[in-house]
């Protein structure tokens, strides 16, 4: 009697695997960083992998996948920000000023994953069923957290009309940003130091007074 083989992978090749992996995202991030989102090629990514341009099929089946990793990572380091922005908020007005300081924040720290999950940058490129229901899952869930502050505010804009002006805004300022000055800080610069002000004009028009 012969007994079927199971598909078996070592814990210590697993590692090796996932490390190889995680070093493939690292470099390709860095090419990006370097040369531009769209500019991601396989041969020089394997060429500073140390590794024949073949080889890295065994880990990607493809450009377009890899860019599809690196998109639900940039959207998973996102939703960190959004939950840390969630959690130091005790009102509308906090929440407006963390998610606009976290979203500067994010593109300054992953200007490459920015663009790629924001901007659209690469031709072709249309992420995974999965990487869109993590990013879409992050919007919802800012949609149902500007429901909770329906007490403070004094608009005729639904929830996810506030949600999406916000976001507008923040990307708006921060991408204007990183265009002309991105080697200055969050709150400084020609953008940077408009943080303020925008805060003022979004809590004047969305907030109750008194």
């Amino acid at each position: 009697m012969i007994r079927k083989m199971k598909n078996f992978t070592s814990p210590r090749v697993q590692h090796n695997r996932q490390a190889v992996t995680q070093s493939i995202l690292e470099a390709a991030r860095a090419i990006m960083r370097e040369e531009g989102v769209a500019a991601l090629s396989m041969q020089e990514l394997a060429r500073r992998m140390d590794m024949r341009a073949p080889s890295l099929y065994n880990y990607f089946a493809g450009k377009m996948e890899i860019y599809d990793a690196l998109f639900r990572l940039g959207f998973s380091l996102w939703k960190e920000k959004v939950e840390q922005a969630a959690q130091a908020s005790a009102n509308f007005q906090d929440e407006i000023r963390n998610i606009l300081v976290g979203y500067f924040s994010f593109a300054l720290e992953n200007p490459e994953l920015y663009q790629l999950c924001f901007e659209r940058p690469v031709p072709g490129f249309v992420p995974s069923q999965e990487s869109l229901d993590l990013s879409f899952g992050i919007l919802h869930a800012a949609y149902r957290r500007v429901e909770q502050y329906q007490s403070e505010l004094n608009t005729s804009l639904t929830s996810e009309q506030i949600a999406d002006l916000v976001i507008a805004v923040a990307h708006g300022l921060t991408a204007m940003h990183l265009a002309n000055e991105p080697h200055f800080p969050i709150g400084q610069g020609r953008f940077g130091a408009l943080i303020p002000t925008v805060l003022s004009m979004l809590e004047a028009a969305l907030i109750q007074k008194g």
